[in-house]
């Protein structure tokens, strides 16, 4: 879980970075409910899908929005000071429309703002939410456009400050690498002729469910690879391996809307030397995104390093696909590792460097870390073994 002094130092860095004369923000997406607030439905609940609203004053409380049935299947007790809950259902009377229990919650919450100024993250506020907002005083973006300097939406400007994680989500990114670590190891002790995918994915599951210690979401590829199709991704199918067949693990363990995401590819049965020349590609494009990973690298350059194997030989076309992207509240994130991508690599930022290899005739592959940016370069946070047998 988050800490509260995590989120009060999140709420900190948001209130620097937001002209002084606005004195309170609305915060409607519900990562960025969970960032500064550890307020996350869970998403294995009666409630999941639902979600809740933060409403931050200057100096002043937090507040949390949202129906009584959303707020008790919090994943965790929020770090706020007060709560403005409409009661939604209680079990005597029929329900109402659940969108507007929240949008009256709202209404309550911000009737004492009167001509204060505010901002409000507009994306997920619906057009309902204006009725409940009637009588503040509020705008969209963090500042004016002038020169170089482009207006800013509260959102754009959260998402930035979410690259740079702090300690409370680094040891969240943690426990969901750990989890996702054992369920690669797993996949070493079942993988084997006449196995489906489906099956492949329960065991994983199980293995990473165990490790996290309490329910968690499994999603990605499990799928597999051959020669006739050397480039499958998405859930698992009842396919059964056959011997010859690559299996690719590329998924991730979310736990409070923090995720891993790392990969490897194994081969079923002995691997052709085929295979094992995309696999040492593979291995060395890894080995170049490494050396180019340090805070103010441009993601183009660590893009380019990656791909340096393949081209130099001759072969860069079969790695069509980013060389990585950021990981963190969403998946991908920024910075994006592709060839024409202006993000340059901040501290605190968490990547992942993924090169691939799909040859039809021969078979497809990818495996792929995760990467915390450091003063002096990078840690490496996953610790799965790569490798095809």
């Amino acid at each position: 879980m988050l800490t509260k002094q995590g989120c009060l130092d999140r709420r900190e860095r948001m209130w620097n970075a937001i002209p002084d004369d606005v004195e309170w923000v609305l915060i409607a997406d519900p990562r960025h409910v969970q960032y500064l607030a550890n307020f996350w439905v869970q998403p294995l609940s009666f409630s999941g899908g639902e979600r809740g609203l933060l409403l931050l004053e200057r100096g002043g409380p937090a507040t949390l929005i949202g129906d009584n049935f959303a707020v008790r299947s919090a994943a965790h007790e929020p770090h706020v000071d007060r709560e403005v809950i409409e009661r939604w259902y209680d079990h005597k009377h029929s329900v109402i429309n659940r969108d507007h229990a929240l949008l009256k919650a709202l209404k309550a919450a911000v009737a004492g703002l009167g001509a204060r100024q505010g901002l409000v993250e507009a994306e997920w506020l619906p057009a309902g939410a204006v009725e409940s907002l009637e009588g503040t005083s509020y705008e969209y973006s963090v500042h004016e456009e002038s020169g170089d300097r482009p207006a800013k939406d509260l959102g754009t400007l959260l998402r930035e400050l979410r690259r740079s994680k702090h300690d409370d989500e680094l040891a969240l990114l943690k426990t969901c690498m750990r989890a996702g670590a054992a369920g690669q190891a797993r996949l070493r002790e079942v993988l084997r002729p006449g196995i489906s995918e489906f099956e492949i994915y329960r065991e994983v599951q199980m293995a990473a469910v165990a490790a996290a210690g309490r329910p968690a979401l499994v999603y990605g590829d499990f799928r597999a690879a051959n020669a006739e199709s050397p480039k499958q991704g998405g859930l698992p199918t009842d396919y059964q391996l056959q011997e010859g067949d690559l299996f690719v693990l590329d998924y991730s363990v979310l736990l409070d809307g923090y995720r891993s995401d790392f990969t490897n590819t194994m081969s079923v049965g002995v691997p052709s030397e085929g295979v094992k020349e995309l696999f040492a590609m593979c291995q060395a494009g890894m080995a170049g995104g490494e050396q180019a990973l340090k805070a103010s690298a441009k993601a183009c350059d660590v893009h380019a390093a990656t791909a340096s194997p393949f081209r130099e030989a001759g072969r860069a076309e079969i790695f069509p696909h980013h060389a990585g992207h950021g990981i963190g509240l969403a998946h991908p994130e920024a910075p994006i590792l592709v060839p024409d991508s202006t993000d340059v690599l901040v501290v605190g930022d968490v990547v992942t460097l993924e090169p691939g290899a799909y040859v039809e005739g021969v078979g497809g592959m990818r495996i792929e870390h995760n990467y915390l940016i450091t003063e002096d370069g990078y840690e490496r946070l996953s610790q799965h073994e790569i490798s095809l047998a």
